[in-house]
C-alpha cells in the first residue's frame, strides 16, 4: 500500500469529533490557531503517515521537518510490523494461554484457561489456596477487560464463579505477580512492567528500545489506563527521563509515592534483557516483539509478548526533548 493510499484509508475512518477535541487541546498548549494546526496535521498525514494521535503524542507542531522525519508514526509502525512479523505466527503471542505455555520456562506463576471445557471442580481446586487472582480475556491489549478478583469472588462456589468469569469473557485466570519491593516503591497499586522491544534485524539483533510503564493509582500500569512511562537506559537499566502519560503530563516524581523517576534503577536488568533475547530466538520468524516484563524478588518474568507493538509509548515528546525521535534507533537494525 502506497503512502497516499494509506492516508486515504485513514481519512475515511477518521473520528472527526476526536480530531476537533485534540486540536482544541493543542491550541491551548501550542498557542497556534486551529486552522494552522489542522493544516499542519494534514501536511504531516500526507508526508509522514502521521495521524492526529501521532501528532499530539510527539508534539509535531514544535518540530521542524528534519525532526519530524525521525518520528515513527502509525503508518511507519504498521509497515515495520508487516515486514518483520508474518501473521501466521501471531497466534502464540495473541493467545495469552498459548503464550504462557510456550514461554513457561520464564513464567513460574500458576494459571488456568477458562473455556467451555472448564469445570467448577477444576476452578475450585485452582482457587482454593489463593487470595487474589487476575482474570484476562484470552486475546486483547491495552489492559481492556482485565479484572482483579479477591477470594470473595469464589466464596459462593465454583459454579457461580465460573459463570461470572464467562459473563465477563475471561479466558485465562492467573496468580498475582508480586513485584520486587523496589518496583512497588514507584507505585504499589499496579505491577510496573518493563516494555522491552527486541528486533532481529538484517543489520544486527538486539533490544531497540525499553520503557518502564508505571501505574498511577489503578490496577493496570498501561498508559491507556492512566499510567505513565519513562525511557530506560539500555546499558544500565536506569530511567533516563521523566514519567509521561498519554495526555502529555510529565512527572519528575511519582504523584502518589513521591519516588524520583529519573535515575531509578531497575533490579535484575541484565537478567531481564537476556530473558527477552533468549525468548526472541524461540520464534525467530517473529522479528519484532515488545515484551512486557515484571521484576520480582526472584528475577524477571513475562507478563505477555506483543506481536503488534504499540508505537505510542516510544514517541512521547517528553522522552525526546531534542525533538529527535526513535526512528534512528530502528535504522541501526533495519533499513527504513
Amino acid at each position: 500500500m502506497s503512502r497516499m493510499q494509506y492516508f486515504r484509508k485513514r481519512l475515511m475512518k477518521l473520528d472527526w469529533k476526536a480530531l476537533w477535541k485534540t486540536t482544541g487541546l493543542l491550541k491551548k498548549r501550542s498557542g497556534k490557531s486551529r486552522i494552522w494546526l489542522m493544516n499542519d496535521m494534514l501536511k504531516c498525514g500526507i508526508k509522514y503517515n502521521a495521524g492526529y494521535i501521532d501528532y499530539k503524542i510527539a508534539q509535531m507542531y514544535r518540530l521542524n521537518d528534519d525532526q519530524r522525519k525521525t518520528v515513527i508514526t502509525r503508518g511507519i509502525s504498521n509497515e515495520i510490523v508487516r515486514r518483520m512479523n508474518p501473521k501466521e505466527y501471531w497466534h502464540t503471542f495473541d493467545d495469552k494461554a498459548e503464550f504462557n505455555e510456550f514461554f513457561k520456562e520464564w513464567i513460574p506463576r500458576k494459571w488456568m484457561r477458562i473455556n467451555e471445557a472448564t469445570t467448577a471442580e477444576e476452578l475450585e481446586s485452582f482457587c482454593r489456596h489463593q487470595k487474589q487472582l487476575i482474570g484476562k480475556p484470552i486475546e486483547g491489549s491495552s489492559g481492556v477487560g482485565i479484572i482483579k478478583y479477591t477470594s470473595d469472588a469464589w466464596k459462593q462456589g465454583g459454579e457461580a464463579f465460573l459463570k461470572e468469569l464467562k459473563d465477563h469473557e475471561i479466558g485465562i485466570l492467573e496468580e498475582i505477580v508480586i513485584q520486587h519491593p523496589k518496583m512497588a516503591s514507584l507505585c504499589p497499586t499496579s505491577v510496573n512492567t518493563c516494555r522491552i522491544a527486541t528486533l532481529l534485524g538484517d543489520k544486527q539483533q538486539g533490544i531497540v528500545y525499553a520503557f518502564l510503564r508505571i501505574g498511577n493509582g489503578k490496577v493496570m500500569d498501561n498508559v491507556d489506563c492512566g499510567g505513565m512511562a519513562a525511557r530506560i537506559n539500555l546499558e544500565t537499566g536506569k530511567l533516563l527521563t521523566v514519567g509521561a502519560d498519554k495526555q502529555g503530563n510529565t512527572y519528575i516524581k511519582h504523584p502518589m509515592t513521591n519516588t524520583s523517576i529519573i535515575g531509578f534503577q531497575i533490579p535484575y536488568w541484565e537478567e531481564a534483557k537476556k530473558m527477552c533475547m533468549d525468548a526472541a530466538q524461540k520464534i525467530p520468524q517473529m522479528r519484532f516483539i515488545a515484551w512486557d516484563v515484571a521484576i520480582t524478588e526472584n528475577g524477571p518474568t513475562f507478563i505477555e509478548g506483543n506481536s503488534f507493538p504499540s508505537h505510542a509509548i516510544p514517541q512521547f515528546a517528553a522522552h525526546y526533548p531534542d525533538g529527535i525521535g526513535i526512528l534512528p534507533e530502528f535504522e541501526k537494525f533495519i533499513d527504513l
